[in-house]
């Protein structure tokens, strides 16, 4: 089992990131990854079938859909969705996917609140795509005292490994 680390550090290298969840009905994670994407300089875009516009920008249905081909993908949505996202990035050759965990990378502790589906990991290391199965952006871009704490939490307890 390796570190996190090194994935979050190549998936934040990244320059455009596509966010695949966010919502106009509530705030939600998805939201708040959005926001501190676009507040740190990365080219934002927001994906979720139901909506067209989301923080002031075209919102889009599908990755496909997406004019600039993202450099990465993150998803807050449930299993089934980031399985469909999965395929499209092997279709469209995207090579940097971040699954969302609250709590690192072991998603048995909670299990029904994840985004991380197993089927989608192995697609992902069967295409050569870099995958973060777990833990949450905000967690180490600019993290706030919450994420630091859950950072440090999940680091101390051995859940930020990825097989």
């Amino acid at each position: 089992m390796a570190a996190i680390d090194e994935l979050v550090k190549d998936f934040l290298g990244q320059k455009k990131i596509a966010v695949v969840g966010v919502s106009d009905k509530r705030e939600t994670g998805c939201n708040l990854n959005f926001k501190k994407f676009k507040d740190a300089g990365y080219q934002v875009f927001p994906v979720n079938p139901h909506i067209n516009t989301y923080d002031g920008q075209t919102c889009y249905p599908d990755l496909k859909s997406i004019p600039d081909r993202p450099d990465g993908v993150f998803i807050l949505a449930s299993p089934l969705v980031t399985d469909q996202i999965v395929q499209q990035c092997v279709d469209l050759g995207i090579k940097h996917i971040w699954m969302h965990c609250a709590l690192g990378t072991k998603p048995g502790l909670l299990g029904s609140v994840t985004s991380v589906s197993q089927q989608a990991v192995d697609l992902c290391k069967a295409n050569g795509i870099a995958v973060i199965p777990g833990s949450c952006p905000n967690q180490f871009l600019n993290a706030d005292f919450g994420h630091a704490l859950m950072r440090g939490f999940s680091r101390l307890v051995g859940n930020l490994s990825v097989n």
